[in-house]
């Protein structure tokens, strides 16, 4: 099955690759349609902290270098499930301001608006499946629960354990007042 993660992983990168470099490299196509979430964002991010940018080209910047380098782990295998889950992330924002179907009067316009909102919702199916994908291994959580368990039944044995000697110590302490000497 690890060829089939593996080219899944690549074949869905790709978009993220070439948008990514694309944002960084030509930024200005890109700002008309990102204000209308960055000029949302900006206020939270000045009050997050003044130093961080909120002007809307240095936003699409960082949003295509962050797709570029989780579309590059993604498609290496590399951290692969926390890559596909900030892609996910950066996709809502990236949705919602490149294809807003509903803003539009053409029927025409609003249908091919429409059809790239769903491809990128299911594209953000693909990234949370990535995202939870173990590769057959156990996840976080069966480990925490498995240690929890393994941690309790230890526990439970030191306790007889302890239990035990403690009896034996009393049956040594009785059988040595019996005896002579």
């Amino acid at each position: 099955m690890k060829p089939v993660r593996a080219v899944a992983r690549a074949l869905l990168s790709g978009i993220f690759l070439a948008s990514g470099a694309r944002a960084l490299a030509f930024p200005e196509r890109l700002v008309p349609q990102a204000k209308r979430v960055t000029d949302r964002v900006a206020p939270l991010l000045e009050k997050a902290d003044e130093r961080l940018p909120t002007d809307p080209k240095t936003l699409v910047r960082i949003n295509g270098a962050v797709q570029l380098g989780c579309g590059f782990l993604l498609a290496t295998g590399l951290l692969s499930r926390p890559a596909a889950a900030v892609l996910a992330a950066s996709l809502v924002p990236t949705t919602i301001a490149g294809h807003p179907f509903w803003e539009y009067e053409d029927e025409a316009a609003r249908y091919q608006q429409q059809v790239h909102f769903l491809k990128n919702l299911g594209l953000l199916g693909g990234l949370l499946l990535a995202a939870a994908d173990t590769e057959g291994q156990p996840g976080l959580r069966w480990r925490a629960a498995h240690l929890l368990d393994h941690q309790r039944r230890a526990i439970n044995r030191t306790a007889r354990t302890a239990r035990r000697e403690a009896r034996l110590a009393v049956r040594a302490a009785k059988a040595g007042r019996h005896l002579p000497g």
